[in-house]
């Protein structure tokens, strides 16, 4: 028996597509507020098969952050995205946006390489940002 591990075939390695959120019911005003003007995410149209469901979908590149309703709802305090910002420059400057915004920001320095903060959305869902 060999002891090196193959290639793996990049055929069946996933991509990210998109994450999800939930929000409560009513959100979409605020997710907008909150990712599209905070954040600077571009909305995406939900497909009108979806469009009932409520919530409000956002783009990223790469993929597609989902903002959807869930009753009775939760906050996701520990499981959070993690959304990659250009350098620290563009992340410090997202930093002070969310504060003058009245989000909440929690400088984090756990991890030698990596500049990374903290926030929350409107319901209290974790979001880190990093450069």
């Amino acid at each position: 028996m060999s002891s090196v591990t193959p290639e793996p075939d990049r055929r069946f390695t996933p991509a990210l597509d998109h994450v999800q959120l939930a929000a409560p019911s009513g959100c979409e005003p605020a997710a907008r507020e909150f990712y599209g003007g905070l954040l600077g995410l571009v909305e995406l149209d939900k497909p009108a098969a979806l469009s009932a469901r409520g919530g409000v979908w956002f783009a990223l590149a790469g993929g597609q952050l989902h903002i959807g309703v869930q009753d009775p709802f939760t906050p996701a305090t520990k499981a959070h995205p993690a959304l990659r910002l250009a350098d620290r420059a563009a992340l410090e400057g997202m930093a002070a946006r969310l504060e003058r915004g009245g989000a909440p920001v929690a400088w984090d320095d756990e991890l030698d390489d990596v500049r990374r903060f903290f926030t929350a959305d409107p319901w209290g869902n974790r979001i880190e940002l990093l450069a």
